[in-house]
């Protein structure tokens, strides 16, 4: 599997050379393209379009906001079973624009399936930026023509641009990709995504859009993208914010030559679905990498709680925790805000059985800070990149992991100056 998580701070910039980006498969079945339609007032690219010429299958998790994007409401009613298009946009969310937000996806749907041939159900949307802007359906709309023109099977350097379309505050265009061996064939999956800011998923402003050629049912990859979606999107946090847009999507083409997977417990199944988990929680750390004026990169383990529902509680906790997270900007070793997270949770924590670590460094153990204790070197330890806090709450057998980025001035700025 290709990542781009080793290193990443030394390169954290968006002239990045091509080489730093994974080498991602061409999915057979799938085109894609990108245009500029002047959304920035500048040429880069902000319009991006992905085709299924022989239609997919897919699946998708969308945010819980009360408060979410047309968009999101027209993409449940769409054709599972036979999807053939998704359009994106950044600069506008298409929320709070009320008639005018969804009669304009109703007039691009129409403009394209006029084109296509196809059904308004078979196309799917994608909107990111400023909440409550009217929808600049004439920029769109314009563009579709040259859009459909040059679409085109993905190769390394298309993947690249899309990724960089979709992107509204990120540095970086977030790719992975990874192939899976069954019996004789090979499966390919690629995924890419956005998200810096606004993100706390309650499947932010994020999008994870995964491809995969497999030859699998309906049901099986609905399956899988539920039951995986828990431990990589919905375990990533920068802000504790949830946006009106968040979804991923996962689209098969079903063009590999692999026996079809419409048994969830089969090894074929099995096989695909790890693989799938490790593209998934690759596209989610990235998205924390990128976190608005991030400097460094945390993971929380919570392990020893009641239920995994009460460990993912604690791990949220302290991972949405302003102070942590400006502790963790410091390098500042002041693990008394960690306990302070964990017991401002529903978790009933007995003190006397918290254990907590910084690295390899224990600081406490029987309800009190451990006389080894080193401030020094868990100081030391914090000035990295890429810090783990480990805690046993010593109570049960649940566990979660979670992860997310430091707080410090950069991430005040960065939104402090969003639409100027």
């Amino acid at each position: 599997m290709t990542t781009l998580f080793q290193n990443f701070f030394k390169k954290k910039q968006l002239n990045r050379v091509t080489k730093d980006f994974p080498e991602m498969p061409s999915i057979d079945g799938l085109e894609i393209s990108t245009v500029s339609a002047g959304l920035y007032n500048t040429n880069r690219d902000d319009v991006s379009l992905f085709y299924f010429p022989e239609g997919a299958i897919f699946s998708g998790v969308y945010t819980k906001s009360s408060t979410r994007s047309v968009c999101i409401d027209w993409n449940v009613k769409a054709n599972r079973k036979d999807i053939r298009a998704l359009l994106v946009n950044t600069r506008n969310a298409n929320a709070y624009t009320g008639k005018q937000g969804l009669n304009s996806i109703i007039e691009l749907a129409k403009f394209f399936s006029d084109k296509k041939k196809i059904s308004n159900k078979q196309i799917l949307f994608a909107s990111t930026g400023v909440i409550g802007q009217p929808f600049p359906l004439a920029k769109v709309k314009g563009v579709l023509p040259n859009l459909i023109e040059k679409l085109k099977r993905p190769i390394k350097l298309t993947w690249i641009k899309q990724a960089l379309s979709i992107m509204t505050t990120d540095t970086f265009g977030k790719m992975s990709c990874a192939a899976v061996q069954t019996n004789k064939d090979f499966i390919n999956i690629a995924g890419i995504a956005k998200g810096s800011g606004m993100i706390a998923p309650n499947m932010a402003t994020m999008f994870g859009f995964i491809f995969t050629d497999a030859n699998i049912s309906q049901e099986v990859l609905n399956k899988m993208l539920k039951r995986n979606i828990e431990n990589t999107f919905n375990a990533i946090t920068v802000d504790g914010d949830t946006s009106t847009n968040d979804m991923v999507l996962l689209f098969s083409t079903r063009k590999a030559k692999n026996r079809i997977i419409n048994d969830i417990n089969s090894k074929a199944a099995k096989d695909f679905e790890k693989t799938l988990y490790e593209v998934m929680l690759d596209l989610s750390k990235q998205v924390v990498l990128d976190g608005e004026g991030a400097k460094k990169f945390l993971t929380i383990n919570i392990i020893g709680a009641s239920n995994d529902k009460f460990a993912k509680e604690v791990a949220m906790s302290i991972a949405n925790s302003p102070l942590v997270k400006t502790a963790l900007a410091g390098s500042d070793p002041n693990w008394g805000r960690i306990l302070m997270a964990i017991g401002k949770t529903n978790e009933r924590v007995k003190q006397e059985k918290i254990e907590i670590k910084i690295g390899n460094s224990l600081i406490t153990k029987y309800g009190m800070q451990v006389p080894s204790y080193d401030e020094q070197k868990v100081k030391n330890y914090m000035l990295g990149d890429d810090i783990i806090f480990d805690v046993n709450l010593n109570l049960g057998k649940g566990q979660f992991t979670a992860y997310t980025c430091d707080f410090n001035a950069d991430y005040i700025s960065i939104n402090a100056d969003y639409r100027s």
